[in-house]
Order: structure tokens, then C-alpha cells, then sequence
């Protein structure tokens, strides 16, 4: 997380605690829960997935 959102980006002593909790929220919901690649997944991001099981449900009814 460090190396992907912070280093060479933006400069976290100048921001406030608010600030930084916004930024690492939207860090883990926009990568960490839509994007990021899961072994127990068969190697596919989490919405992926979800959206794939959602369609084959629509698809068996």
C-alpha cells in the first residue's frame, strides 16, 4: 500500500488525519476490493468474481 499510494505520490506530513483516513478508505475500496488479483478465486479480482457467480445465477433461472 505504502509503494501504490503514497510514496512518490503525495506527501502525507502535509495532510490531516481526515484527510488521510479519506484516502486510504478510498485506497482499499476502489483496489483492494475490485481490483486485486485472489488466489481462492482462481486468480480473478473479487468484483470480477462476484459479477461472474451473479450472471450464472440469472443464467440457471
Amino acid at each position: 500500500m505504502k509503494s501504490e499510494l503514497f510514496y512518490n505520490r503525495i506527501v502525507p506530513e502535509n495532510m490531516t488525519v481526515k484527510q488521510l483516513k479519506a484516502l486510504i478508505w478510498r485506497y482499499f475500496i476502489s483496489y483492494w476490493n475490485r481490483r486485486r488479483i485472489c488466489s481462492a478465486n482462481d486468480g480473478l479480482p473479487p468484483a470480477l468474481k462476484r459479477q461472474r457467480f451473479y450472471a450464472d445465477q440469472g443464467a440457471a433461472a
